[in-house]
Order: C-alpha cells, then structure tokens, then sequence
C-alpha cells in the first residue's frame, strides 16, 4: 500500500490518526534533524498497522513534512487499519 502522511515533528504528543489536507497525521516526539523524524515515522506507521520497520519504507519527501511510504503487507487489513486511523 502506498500512504502520504502529514508529519508533525517536535510533537509533545506522538501518535498516528486523524487527516490533514486528505494524509493520514502522524505526530513524532523527534525533531526534523538527519532523518530521525522520519525513522521515528516509520516506526510509528510499523506499530500503527501491525507490521514491521522493515515493511515502512519512505519513498518519497524524507525532508519534507509531506512523506510517502510503501507499508507491505495485507491490503484488506492495511485498507480497514487506514480507514480507522483516518476517522
């Protein structure tokens, strides 16, 4: 599946869900400094859908708060988990 998400760095309190602009929110506790927002990204979409850092895999906007990532797994289960954290 590919997600563009809306990255909020710095966060006093991380978690993934809600939209921005239409992108799944996702608020990290770590600041936008040599790509550890991004990483603290994927770990949370990891956790989020249930799969592993090694399925996140940002393609696109790694510094940029607009971000795109490939999450392998189970499209059904990835669809549903989407649709949840959207609400």
């Amino acid at each position: 599946m590919r997600l563009t998400v809306h990255v909020h760095p710095g966060s006093k309190s991380p978690g993934v869900g809600g939209s921005y602009d239409g992108k799944l929110v996702v608020r990290v506790r770590e600041r936008a400094v040599d790509g550890s927002a991004t990483n603290a990204v994927a770990a949370s979409l990891a956790a989020a859908f249930s799969v592993t850092q090694r399925s996140v895999v940002c393609i696109r906007g790694a510094i940029s708060r607009t971000k795109t990532f490939d999450i392998e797994g189970d499209e059904a289960t990835l669809g549903a988990t989407l649709a949840k954290l959207l609400q």
